[in-house]
């Protein structure tokens, strides 16, 4: 038996030293901090990645195999994705909301030519569709997204061609898998029309078509550092119509006996930029005034705004939709009219499901891909985390990929539109397809990998209820 002198001599020994190191030493990289942070600074670009991220289970090592089918596969389609992406992004075919047809047609048609059993509109919806693909008997289930439409007068200025192709790219890569690896499982990918606004997903959600899923999988183009991508969340958004309704009158003969609805926009658009000091720093407020036909010469009777309202979660999603409302409903007050608020379908945060990502990064590695040290913050919105936040149970990823962009050039953008037509942008897709394709597979074939993936995704509903019922 070692003497107790000793043992204190050995323990002094060895961490006299770590007692001398500055605190410094000792705090996590900025890169892996808190994304609650919404600032950018070139501290965020450092690309040192924790060791976990890079975790292969030892059961997959001899079983690589997998993860070459996968690449090929992607590789021998990638002209053709690139061809079907451009196809839906030239400017006679970028479609909006709920008016994706070509973009129906053209995905069905291909994804049905690679041996899927295709349902065209799906679920009531007139571009929405379900490719669907089935191998062996029992074996899980694996959900894919592909969304298609483009914004008013910018195109695909969001990049939805890209979301478009990468979803039937990962679909196609798993079923190559599937097959030639005799896995049993099945791969169901949806087209989801209208997720500028319309809440495609929710919808569909809402009519079942996310039932029997074990997890759901996705992607999307954004500005940022090269070779950067993103797993953090996304924000909380709902959409306020606000109508108000006057009296019209002469405004040069008798003005004073109109009640303008006009003067009630410009009220409430100067409250909101008033309360705009008082709101937090990543709480979001914007809207515009929608045109009117009347004419000068006659006090407007009737005027139409449309705000979008977000916030880092869906408590304080409420709570900042309240407060942009009592600015409506202020300005109502002061000018007589009549008021009529409509609220959108929200869009609720983004809760990425984490041992889905960490097994992103490792096929993104292996295929030479994009670092996964470049994380940003992310102020979008998307209907996605909503249909995944109300089936908790169902673990999705949803990361964001940086795309090549002109300076001010990010999402939403003209500019934006441009670069995600561009080749670099398309070969980043590319890379993340792989990825998410590799992670899917592994959600079939993969028992102890889904138990972890399901463990994550019980511990993030027992945290949501637990904060539904302090709150």
């Amino acid at each position: 038996m070692i003497p107790l002198y000793v043992n204190l001599f050995l323990v002094a020994l060895f961490t006299y030293p770590l007692l001398l190191r500055k605190q410094t030493d000792w705090e996590v990289p900025i890169c892996f901090e808190s994304c609650c942070d919404f600032s950018w600074s070139p501290s965020m670009q450092a690309y040192d990645p924790p060791p976990a991220y890079f975790y292969t289970p030892p059961q997959l090592d001899a079983k690589s195999s997998f993860m070459t089918t996968i690449g090929t596969t992607i590789d021998i389609i990638e002209s053709a994705l690139r061809s079907l992406s451009l196809s839906l992004h030239v400017s006679d075919h970028p479609e909006l909301m709920f008016e994706e047809q070509y973009a129906h047609d053209t995905l069905t048609d291909f994804i049905e030519s690679h041996g899927f059993v295709v349902t065209r509109q799906y679920l009531g919806l007139k571009t929405a569709w379900r490719a669907e693909f089935t191998h062996g008997q029992g074996g899980r289930t694996l959900g894919i997204n592909s969304e298609m439409d483009a914004l008013p007068l910018i195109g695909h200025a969001c990049g939805h061609n890209l979301i478009a192709v990468s979803g039937v790219g990962v679909a196609i890569a798993v079923k190559s898998a599937l097959q030639a690896h005799n896995v049993p499982g099945k791969v169901v990918l949806i087209g989801t029309p209208g997720e500028e606004g319309g809440g495609g997903k929710i919808i569909l959600l809402e009519r079942g078509g996310y039932e029997g899923m074990e997890v759901c999988l996705m992607c999307h183009p954004t500005a940022g550092p090269v070779h950067s991508s993103s797993l953090g969340t996304t924000l909380a958004m709902q959409s306020i119509d606000a109508e108000f309704f006057g009296h019209s009158a002469h405004a040069g003969n008798a003005p004073w006996e109109g009640t303008n609805a006009l003067d009630a926009a410009f009220l409430v658009y100067a409250s909101v930029a008033v309360l705009r000091q008082q709101i937090k720093p990543d709480h979001r407020v914007h809207g515009v005034i929608q045109g009117s036909k009347g004419g000068a010469n006659v006090i407007p009777d009737y005027s139409k705004m449309r705000w979008l309202v977000r916030a880092p979660d869906r408590d304080q999603l409420r709570t900042l939709r309240d407060r942009v409302k009592a600015c409506f409903e202020g300005a109502a007050t002061a000018t007589g009219c009549r008021l009529k608020v409509t609220t959108g379908k929200p869009y609720y945060d983004l809760r990425q499901n984490g041992v889905l990502g960490k097994s992103a990064y490792p096929a993104r590695s292996i295929s030479r891909s994009i670092p996964p040290g470049g994380y940003f913050a992310e102020t979008m919105s998307t209907y996605h985390a909503h249909a995944m936040y109300i089936i908790l149970e169902l673990p999705s990823l949803h990361p964001s990929f940086a795309i090549p962009t002109q300076p001010n050039g990010g999402n939403h953008t003209p500019a934006f539109a441009v670069s995600a037509r561009s080749t670099d942008a398309h070969k980043a897709c590319m890379t993340v397809t792989k990825g998410l394709a590799w992670t899917g597979f592994r959600v079939i074939a993969d028992d102890r990998f889904y138990e972890q993936v399901s463990a994550a995704s019980r511990q993030t509903v027992r945290h949501s209820l637990l904060h539904d019922i302090s709150s």
